[in-house]
């Protein structure tokens, strides 16, 4: 675009509207635009300690300069200011601190000028043009584009979207498929960002809702709401799992996915360049969603920890490496896909470790309550396994058992009180020679079983405590006392609360339940 002395009013105005076509923007932007390169212009021409406003009538084109005052008391910068006075001559009911405007002769945009303006209107049509785009693209997060392949950079690939230009990195490709120039690559859409460069469009074929998306375009229930996609979870390029379940009964949720002979899901591995799927339907039972996921593995028995969100799957013996899969590929997408962490076992590890926790438990109540074998495996077999478990059961469940009454339950409840009473002394003799700092053993959250395995390993303060981190405490008590991360990372954070190296969140009601949320864990570990 030139800019030049002779440049009509009309003209103008056209070169506007044709810039605006050019680059898709609003022509207001562009008459924007040229009213500041205007101003540029002027300021130089009239000297830049002036603020020079620059008015261009939207219908004739006309070019309009004024230079602005503010009106003043006292004039201490006269390119700036105008009196009071002065003002009021040309305004009577000016005041002051009002704004006047004080026209200026048009000016001839010589070369240089019109050179200036021009880079100032080409900067404002391309700041125009990027937040046209971002606009545009920040509201298609979470769609599937098509684009042709422009170039490809250390690995990953630059893709034209008409006027706008987006990148698939290295890792959102799909392992060992390649493009060439000018190729259509298909991708989701998954993130649009402000830079300094212009918006940087983001897009993948390895997010899992791209396979998602790819269903929805293949399956019509899917894109009409009749079936619903629950979650995804993919190996991309080698396997992936996809749950789904249908609104309408009369509907088979993965006979519709799989199509009439395997077409539609076809369709989607060819995209995906082979990539097996495996289409699960979706429970709201997290046992019977972890064996749908874990399919094609038959399993005999599962075993949840709600609270850990974990879930022990029993498999025969055979089906344990289909279970677990390739490299742990089945069990790792299934617990993607279901949101569980899975532990898998065979039938034959269960039945040993069944074997194992059952003698151990004999053993231990035969030494601890001083009673015979038999009585010893009939606890054992009941699925008492601590003698905290019997010294703090009902009177009556004990009574139930066969071959017991309440005289028999009541001795077993006496001795296993009596053995913990002698584990407890104990303890506190041991804790007495470690030289446990007043602070931990004072500290409520934490058992003395704990105190003392950790004063044997040197964490004898609850400053030594509190610079633990929380996988650090767990391997220290590993064997001894049992205790996840989520428990541990909790007992350190109180007691750094204690010790002052933290502040409480201001919310009290949250700060309480946290607190009672771990004492009841720290309990649980006692």
């Amino acid at each position: 675009m030139e800019l030049s002395a002779g440049l009509g009013r009309a003209e103008l105005l056209r070169v506007a509207e044709t810039v605006a076509q050019e680059k898709g923007i609003d022509p207001v932007e562009v008459i924007e635009a040229l009213e500041q390169a205007v101003q540029t212009a002027a300021r130089k021409k009239y000297g830049l300690e002036h603020e020079i406003i620059a008015e261009i009538d939207r219908k004739t084109g006309e070019i309009k300069l004024f230079r602005q005052l503010e009106v003043a008391e006292e004039v201490e910068d006269f390119a700036r200011q105008i009196s009071l006075d002065e003002a009021r001559e040309r305004n009577p009911a000016a005041q002051e601190g009002d704004l006047i405007l004080d026209p200026l002769p048009p000016i001839d945009l010589g070369r240089i000028a019109a050179q200036s303006a021009k880079q100032v209107i080409v900067q404002k049509v391309r700041d125009a043009e990027r937040e046209r785009q971002y606009n545009e693209f920040k509201d298609r997060i979470g769609e599937v584009v098509i684009g042709e392949v422009k170039r490809t950079e250390h690995g990953n690939v630059l893709v034209e979207l008409g006027r706008a230009e987006a990148i698939v990195r290295r890792d959102d490709l799909i392992p060992r498929e390649s493009f060439r120039n000018k190729d259509r690559i298909r991708a989701f859409l998954y993130d649009v960002r402000h830079e300094t460069r212009g918006p940087q469009i983001f897009l993948s074929r390895t997010h899992p809702q791209f396979m998602a998306k790819l269903f929805e375009q293949e399956v019509p229930e899917i894109y009409d709401g009749i079936i619903e996609i629950k979650s995804v979870a993919r190996d991309p390029g080698s396997r992936a799992k996809i749950a789904v379940i249908s609104k309408d009964s009369s509907i088979d949720p993965v006979g519709a996915c799989v199509g009439m002979r395997g077409s539609r899901v076809q369709a989607v591995v060819q995209e995906l360049v082979g990539e097996k799927v495996d289409i699960i339907p979706w429970s709201s039972d997290p046992a019977t969603f972890v064996v749908n996921a874990l399919a094609p593995a038959e399993v005999s028995k599962v075993v949840l920890d709600p609270e850990g969100r974990r879930i022990e799957v029993i498999v025969p013996d055979h089906m344990q490496h289909i279970a677990i899969g390739r490299r742990g590929q089945n069990v790792r997408l299934a617990s993607q896909l279901t949101g569980w962490d899975i532990d898998i076992m065979s039938e034959g590890e269960d039945s040993e470790r069944r074997n194992r926790e059952f003698s151990e438990a004999t053993e231990l109540f035969i030494e601890a309550l001083n009673v015979e074998e038999v009585i010893a495996q009939l606890l054992a077999t009941e699925g008492f396994s601590t003698v905290e478990d019997v010294a703090y059961s009902e009177l009556d469940e004990l009574a139930s058992i066969e071959g017991f009454d309440e005289e028999i339950a009541d001795a077993l409840k006496e001795r296993a009180a009596a053995y913990l009473a002698e584990q407890e002394e104990l303890l506190v003799q041991e804790a007495a020679g470690l030289e446990l700092a007043e602070d931990l053993q004072e500290f409520p959250l934490i058992d003395l079983k704990t105190k003392v395995t950790l004063a044997k390993k040197a964490v004898k303060s609850l400053e030594d405590f509190a610079d633990l981190a929380a996988d650090e405490l767990v391997e220290m008590l590993a064997g001894e006392v049992p205790m996840d991360e989520a428990t541990a990372g909790d007992l350190i954070l109180q007691a750094r609360l204690v010790l002052g190296w933290i502040e409480a969140e201001p919310e009290g009601d949250d700060e309480v339940e946290a607190v009672h949320d771990t004492e009841e864990r720290a309990e649980t570990t006692s």
